[in-house]
């Protein structure tokens, strides 16, 4: 059974659990319903869909030092292999992942010691949309080799006005593997001003 955590928890992702190496982990959010019904949207109501963006920043000693090292949907694959992103949902519609990322964490490089999994709103100053018009955002990991969910995170705070969201990390603990997580709403526009509180 999955662990649900709530927002400032740490929980060992591999410690006691030999072998463990491959995760998939799993973004979601909602559109808050905009009203209207039917008729609204068939007049061009409702405004533009909220496309939002998952990615990871690679961290080597906490610091972000190399291009290569953004994983989103322009780069979808990591030099080493061990984190791949399955590609942009551009509406948010529809139940489950959202936006999927796949780790192999035997791959992911010894100088790297922390993944950080973000989400931004694209184009949001243009469209004037944040994170207040999103519900039901959570990220949750699952053991590759058994397809059964190791643990959820809801995203339970209030994000209005907030552009960005710090969702989680996956960081090195010694020999070992842990989650955090972080649930902090930034107002960053853009994945660069977010790349910048890691240079």
């Amino acid at each position: 059974m999955a662990i649900s955590l709530e927002k400032g928890q740490r929980i060992d992702l591999t410690k006691g659990k030999a072998g463990l190496s491959k995760l998939m982990v799993g973004l979601g959010w909602d559109p808050v319903s905009s009203g209207g019904g039917f008729f609204s949207k068939l007049l061009g109501g409702g405004g533009p869909n909220i496309d939002c963006d998952a990615s990871v920043l690679m961290l080597e000693n906490g610091k972000f030092t190399d291009k290569k090292n953004l994983i989103y949907f322009g780069n979808l694959k990591s030099r080493c292999g061990g984190v791949q992103h399955t590609g942009d949902n551009l509406t948010g519609d529809g139940a489950g992942d959202d936006e999927q990322i796949m780790i192999d964490l035997d791959k992911v490089p010894g100088n790297i010691d922390k993944l950080v999994f973000v989400v931004n709103i694209y184009d949001c100053v243009r469209r004037k949309q944040d994170f207040g018009m999103i519900q039901n955002a959570f990220i949750r990991v699952v053991d590759q080799s058994n397809h059964e969910e190791m643990l959820k995170y809801n995203l339970r705070d209030n994000y209005a006005g907030r552009t960005s969201l710090i969702t989680a990390e996956i960081y090195r603990s010694g020999s070992e593997w842990k989650f955090a997580a972080v649930g902090e709403g930034t107002n960053d526009t853009r994945l660069e001003d977010i790349i910048s509180r890691y240079v």
